[in-house]
């Protein structure tokens, strides 16, 4: 994305979310007397939070193309897979070969880990759509495959968005009406939430979600927010009422469309001119929030079976071994998205630049 693009308040906002869905993971590792807090068993919505970033970023990247007929859905996906296949591949592997190696030195581990016939849907980021018998290799991932699938029907997303366009509110409400009825319906078939469904309903859990990005993004087209202090002090609203509804056990249902409306302020921030968000580690932060997510199970899986090994101590650690467990995630996120993702991604850039410039020209 480049910088008339980059809408620095949303990058930073993917850190948060991922770390979000760290705590999520990591916080039953901690010897802690009086259970999870609310505010971290509602992690999991950090990923509803990435999927209507998601719907509001490709809107604002894409939609004005798809709008001038400029739109070319091949380097589209090839660009999607260049962003997210090759650290996804590379996890897998990752956690492949922990599991393996965890196996021979005598380590306990999930024997679902290495589910080999749920491994092609995974190669092919097809195991959050009912394709995966199991949630092995790199769990998180089913994400991924969730956004492959908006991805996939994104040119769906566009011209939805585009009847709508000169309606953003009436938009947002049909986005936030969608999710509402799925969020209360899909319990009665499933038996569960939309938003813990993974590798069975993967596909549809993101589809509310992207939709409701989509239709934020109108809204905050519209310009509805002109004045900086505004937007600040919305953002600001908006952000700790996230935290109270959560830490005070609220619907998922008012939680992510609450995002929604974060989006808008959060944009907001940037195209009234406000610097609220933009520092540079925060912004670096989110950059890597990507590898954050995808390398926090596999540093689970090794490290606290290294600190049982090791140090004897239970998979309920102490304080201090916890606070290096979680600290430690994001340097290891830093080393995964330079030496992997920013490398991987250029290289992929850079072959379907030289295969266009190479193709012949007709007149």
């Amino acid at each position: 994305m480049n910088e008339a693009t980059h809408i620095k308040p949303l990058t930073a906002m993917r850190f948060y979310a991922a770390m979000w869905v760290v705590l999520f993971h990591y916080w039953p590792k901690l010897a802690v007397a009086g259970g999870t807090p609310a505010f971290v068993e509602r992690g999991y919505l950090g990923v509803e939070l990435f999927f209507v970033l998601s719907g509001f970023i490709l809107c604002h990247v894409y939609l004005p193309a798809a709008e001038r007929g400029g739109f070319k859905y091949g380097s589209f996906l090839w660009a999607r897979i260049a962003r997210v296949y090759p650290l996804h591949l590379a996890t897998l592997l990752g956690v492949g070969v922990l599991a393996i190696g965890a196996t021979v030195a005598g380590f306990s581990i999930d024997s679902a880990i290495l589910s080999w016939q749920s491994l092609p849907a995974n190669l092919l980021m097809l195991h959050a759509w009912g394709l995966a018998p199991e949630a092995g290799w790199n769990h998180p991932s089913w994400s991924i495959s969730a956004e492959w699938f908006a991805y996939l029907s994104f040119p769906l997303f566009a011209w939805v968005a585009l009847k709508v366009k000169s309606r953003p509110f009436a938009a947002f409400a049909g986005a936030g009406a969608l999710l509402a009825v799925l969020y209360a319906v899909f319990p009665l078939f499933a038996g569960h939430t939309l938003t813990s469904a993974t590798i069975a309903w993967g596909a549809l859990r993101i589809v509310p979600c992207f939709a409701l990005g989509c239709a934020a993004y109108l809204v905050w087209k519209a310009d509805v927010l002109r004045d900086k202090a505004q937007a600040v002090g919305l953002s600001a609203l908006l952000i700790a009422a996230i935290a109270a509804m959560a830490a005070f056990g609220a619907h998922d249902t008012p939680l992510v469309l609450t995002f929604g409306a974060l989006m808008v302020s959060l944009a907001s921030l940037t195209s009234t001119g406000s610097k609220a968000m933009t520092s540079r580690i925060g912004v670096y932060l989110g950059e890597i929030s990507y590898a954050v997510y995808m390398v926090c199970v596999p540093w689970k899986l090794l490290f606290v079976n290294a600190a049982s090994k090791l140090l004897g101590v239970s998979e309920q650690m102490p304080l201090w071994l916890w606070a290096v467990f979680i600290v430690s995630v994001v340097p290891l996120a830093a080393a995964a998205h330079h030496l992997v993702e920013r490398p991987a991604r250029t290289a992929l850039k850079t072959f379907a630049d030289r295969r266009r410039a190479a193709a012949p020209k007709f007149a």
